[in-house]
């Protein structure tokens, strides 16, 4: 049974990404545009207009698998700021400074950047056709090398 987990273990990944970043745009969405419920953020307000950008573009690209790694690296970077920033002012405990959101994207956003998007990611689809026309072209330039 553990080797049939492990052969799904790139295919959940996948999933798990593709949720968190899906829920990562929504709060991004919520702030800057005041959709799904939220308020939205006055442009250019520090540090929370920034924020909801980042949540909004990184969330995204997270979401396809796009540039995950660094996606991922920055939004936990943002979360942790934000956590630290804003929320640690109310209390030191998530549940005491209402931070709960900041931590648990922080933390599963660095668990992306340390383990990968996954098997159906966007990346691998460039990441597979450069592979597959560098090795073609090494190919080639083998055969017309001349031995001397």
């Amino acid at each position: 049974m553990i080797t049939h987990l492990g052969r799904a273990q790139p295919y959940a990944l996948s999933l798990f990404r593709i949720v968190i970043g899906l829920l990562f745009t929504c709060h991004g969405l919520a702030s800057v545009f005041g959709v799904l419920g939220g308020a939205p953020v006055p442009a250019g307000t520090w540090p929370g207009w920034y924020a909801a950008v980042i949540q909004l573009a990184g969330g995204t690209l997270v979401l396809f698998g796009l540039g995950t790694r660094t996606a991922a690296f920055v939004g936990s970077g943002s979360m942790a700021f934000a956590y630290f920033d804003v929320h640690q002012q109310r209390g030191l405990l998530p549940m005491e400074n209402g931070g709960e959101a900041a931590v648990f994207f922080c933390w599963t956003l660095l668990l992306i950047v340390f383990t990968g998007p996954g098997a159906l990611a966007a990346d691998r689809l460039f990441t597979s056709r450069g592979a597959a026309r560098e090795g073609a072209g090494n190919e080639q330039k083998q055969q017309l090398e001349v031995p001397a």
